[in-house]
């Protein structure tokens, strides 16, 4: 579930962790997912309340607009990456439900694109899509086999699993996680997407240079685009693996803002949160055979090592100080 207030505004702090005190009220099991989302595993409050899924999300709905003046955009599923799937495709003051079933599965998933699964970015997206795999309804038609020669054996077998609606992540209750945020106000509202995508990627850099410096990882990027009529989008992604290389928070934040198809939208400002954050060296880093990766990765250090000596401003990208 996304919470989203009234005025279209972002969410104070104490309104999200009322928010999120008010949904533990229907179940325990309730992963924060700052700033502004929740995950909630209700199965075990069905027989308690008399309800299913969606009786429970009306509930919540109810609650949330008389208690915060929130409203709430739910989707309910069988897994978290389906009940987020089906929350991005959910309007406003609505629960989208995807049933349970094998046959209802594939026929929410089959029109939509590659990168709206968990764990394929733009670069996987654009390796299937030469294959003529562009829609999850193909990929899901591919044999396991296929799919690892494209991807590799472990990307491949997450795509073919969530290609068939599997998703084994489960629901971890607690407080909020730890997250790192940015935004970027722009003095006009700005329809240039070249400009939107010039401060996606000052953000990107900002978030990266702030994670390594904090010796962390984060598994996911939250994109908030706010709108000049006051209604604000936001989208999030997991990453294929955590990381805080600035390249690929830009490739993902990149992808997000791509996939929202704003075209001619009035925008007034981004931000960029990075979730959950775990220590770098809790993080697997898996080897990669690309020779522009590596250099890439040494710049950065090297400039992360000047920054820290001369000042942030020290070294910067010249599309950002053209």
């Amino acid at each position: 579930m996304r919470f989203r207030a009234l005025d279209g505004g972002p969410l104070d702090a104490a309104a999200y962790g009322g928010l999120l005190g008010m949904v533990g009220e229907v179940t325990p099991l309730v992963q924060a997912l700052p700033p502004d989302a929740a995950l909630a595993d209700v199965r075990g409050a069905f027989r308690y309340f008399g309800r299913d899924a969606a009786g429970l999300a009306a509930v919540i709905r109810v609650r949330a607009l008389a208690l915060y003046g929130v409203d709430c955009v739910i989707g309910a599923a069988g897994n978290p990456m389906l009940a987020r799937m089906a929350a991005r495709a959910a309007t406003p003051g609505r629960t989208l439900v995807v049933p349970d079933e094998p046959a209802a599965v594939r026929e929410f998933l089959a029109p939509r694109p590659a990168v709206a699964l968990d764990g394929i970015g733009p670069k996987a997206a654009r390796a299937l899509a030469s294959y003529g795999l562009d829609s999850v309804g193909r990929i899901s038609g591919v044999p396991l086999a296929t799919l690892q020669r494209i991807l590799g054996v472990r990307a491949g077998r997450e795509a073919y699993e969530r290609a068939h609606g599997i998703d084994r992540t489960p629901v971890v209750p607690g407080a909020a996680e730890r997250s790192l945020g940015a935004e970027r106000t722009f003095g006009l509202d700005e329809l240039d997407p070249a400009e939107q995508r010039r401060a996606l990627l000052s953000l990107t850099e900002e978030l990266g240079l702030r994670l390594r410096a904090r010796g962390e990882v984060c598994r996911s990027l939250s994109l908030t685009v706010r709108c000049a009529d006051r209604t604000s989008l936001t989208r999030d992604r997991v990453l294929r693996e955590p990381t805080a290389h600035s390249a690929a928070l830009t490739a993902t934040a990149y992808g997000i803002h791509a996939a929202l198809g704003l075209q001619r939208a009035r925008v007034r400002a981004l931000a960029l949160r990075a979730e959950g954050l775990v220590p770098a060296e809790r993080a697997a880093h898996q080897l990669s055979l690309d020779p522009e990766d590596d250099r890439a990765r040494r710049i950065e250090a090297v400039a992360d090592r000047l920054r820290a000596r001369f000042g942030p401003a020290a070294v910067t990208r010249g599309t950002l100080a053209a």
